[in-house]
């Protein structure tokens, strides 16, 4: 499969944190398999990761230092740069803030609508606050993604 044909993703740091959080509860269990499945398929080259310097910025913010050192090996085996043009992304993030979008969700978001066919995260507010904007990225959670794409 040529690179350009793959369909870019980028998972905002919630969905890599997911397989770190409480199992107990079923969604967060299934966001986490589902998120196994989309590793495996970047692993495989069926689709390419797309990654900014928001995604090492929020990973540093990371307390525990083992999910920290994770996220970043995966960010870093498994990521490609972002190649948007900075100053409309720069614009459209201050636009999608103050459309009361938390700093870090516009900058994410701001980054997919430039760089990616979809944006994936585990915070269902912030999937819904997308659709509702009508940004210009695919937005889904990672149970949504494997479905839509038939991931196994």
């Amino acid at each position: 499969m040529e690179r350009q044909k793959q369909k870019r993703l980028y998972l905002d740091i919630c969905t890599l944190c997911r397989p770190f959080d409480d199992q107990s509860q079923m969604r967060i269990r299934l966001e986490t398999n589902a998120y196994y499945l989309l590793l495996q398929a970047l692993q495989d080259a069926r689709y390419v990761m797309v990654v900014s310097p928001v995604h090492f910025e929020e990973a540093k913010a990371i307390s525990d230092a083992e999910e920290r050192r994770e996220i970043v090996v995966v960010l870093e085996r498994l990521g490609t740069a972002a190649e948007c043009d900075m100053a409309a992304t720069r614009a459209r993030a201050e636009d999608l803030h103050s459309k009361k979008f938390g700093i870090a969700d516009a900058a994410h978001v701001a980054v997919a609508e430039g760089a990616a066919d979809f944006f994936i995260s585990c915070d269902e507010r912030l999937v819904r606050k997308c659709r509702r904007e009508k940004v210009t990225v695919t937005a889904m959670n990672p149970v949504e993604f494997i479905i839509t794409e038939d991931l196994k």
